[in-house]
């Protein structure tokens, strides 16, 4: 039966401050994985799954994760009988699969780690294995078995997750890549990071990638020292309108603007959304519908945003909806299986919302 819920918003507490939230893509679960933000070696990861009975979110499994996650992300289902795998990302990538009998009274060790991938590579003078801390990465919703990465040694990495190897590793932007995002179809990939630019490769074409956007500190009337010490801004987070991939939202360090970018016109944003009053954390664009957005910030507010005024040109004022947090908001998804329902989280608590 599918889990729809008969609540307008659902809270649930962790045992810890949360971050790497997201919701897995089986049509018949209302459920969500996330891990814990904790400063040491020993992190955890955490299942909770809407209980029909109850009418309430309940743990169903954990496990150890070392250090934090940086992102989780669920495997896109494209229906069938397949297990329920989630990837992590920290200081490397880790596949784990859920096992499909768990229940909230037998909730430990039913998740298994599948795989752990790594580029290591020997640093020092005593050869010291090394692998640079992940930031961010993307699944391939067209070929589940591909799954890019993004570093903070400059690189982004493809990864056949069914061979457990890199496929390729590519010089992605000229300092720290904070994020990489697949458009909808499978050769396509963008990427944001510390030197301020958004950039879009081609997996077939490699060797040359296309800067979509940059950022600058410069005002106009710096001297030219000024100008020659003068460093982009970040670019911390991006995301790829899959209803209508002509549109990339993404948002600078230290900002509460969200910029959004249309790939056909590059260099210039088509629009900026301004209406939060601290700096953004996260941004997600619905599953299913091409003119939605989400914005979340350090104000507390989660905004929905109605982008259709920008292709008549008209500036967008306000958003549609908002939802005000208990604390600042550290990240907001969307269900992409049941798109009514967008989870956020701040400090230690989670929220599931009606839309």
């Amino acid at each position: 039966m599918s889990q729809t819920g008969n609540k307008e918003i659902y809270s649930y507490g962790a045992p810890w401050p949360v971050y790497g939230m997201n919701w897995s893509c089986k049509k018949d679960k209302l459920r969500l994985g996330f891990g814990s933000f904790l400063e040491n070696y020993q992190n955890k990861l955490q299942i909770i799954q809407l209980d029909e009975k109850t009418d309430e979110y309940v743990k169903i499994a954990e496990v150890t994760h070392n250090y934090p996650t940086t992102k989780l992300l669920w495997t896109p289902y494209n229906g069938g009988l397949m297990p329920d795998l989630f990837a992590t990302t920290s200081e490397y990538l880790r596949i784990w699969e859920l096992s499909d009998d768990v229940n909230s009274e037998e909730a430990e060790n039913e998740i298994s780690l599948k795989a752990t991938l790594a580029n290591i590579r020997k640093i020092g003078p005593n050869k010291k294995d090394f692998c640079a801390p992940l930031t961010s990465f993307d699944w391939n919703e067209v070929d589940p078995s591909m799954i890019v990465t993004s570093s903070i040694d400059t690189t982004c990495t493809i990864w056949d997750i069914n061979t457990q190897q890199a496929k390729t590793q590519l010089i992605a932007h000229d300092k720290e890549v904070y994020d990489v995002a697949f458009s909808n179809g499978v050769d396509i990939f963008a990427s944001v990071g510390a030197d301020g630019s958004v950039r879009m490769f081609d997996l077939r074409a490699l060797e040359h990638s296309t800067i979509i956007y940059e950022t600058s500190t410069s005002n106009g009337d710096e001297s030219e020292t000024s100008k020659s010490q003068e460093s982009n801004m970040p670019l911390l987070r991006l995301s790829w309108n899959k209803q209508d991939p002509n549109y990339i939202a993404t948002f600078q360090m230290n900002s509460s603007d969200v910029i959004i970018l249309d790939i056909r016109v590059p260099a210039v944003p088509v629009s900026k959304l301004h209406c939060h009053k601290g700096n953004i954390n996260s941004i997600t664009w619905s599953p299913q519908s091409r003119k939605h957005l989400c914005s979340a910030g350090d104000d507390g507010q989660a905004y929905i945003w109605d982008i259709s005024q920008i292709e008549k040109g008209r500036k967008i004022e306000q958003p549609i909806l908002s939802y005000q947090a208990g604390s600042a908001i550290n990240q907001v998804c969307w269900n992409a299986s049941h798109p009514e329902w967008i989870g956020i989280n701040y400090d230690d608590h989670i929220q599931v919302l009606k839309v």
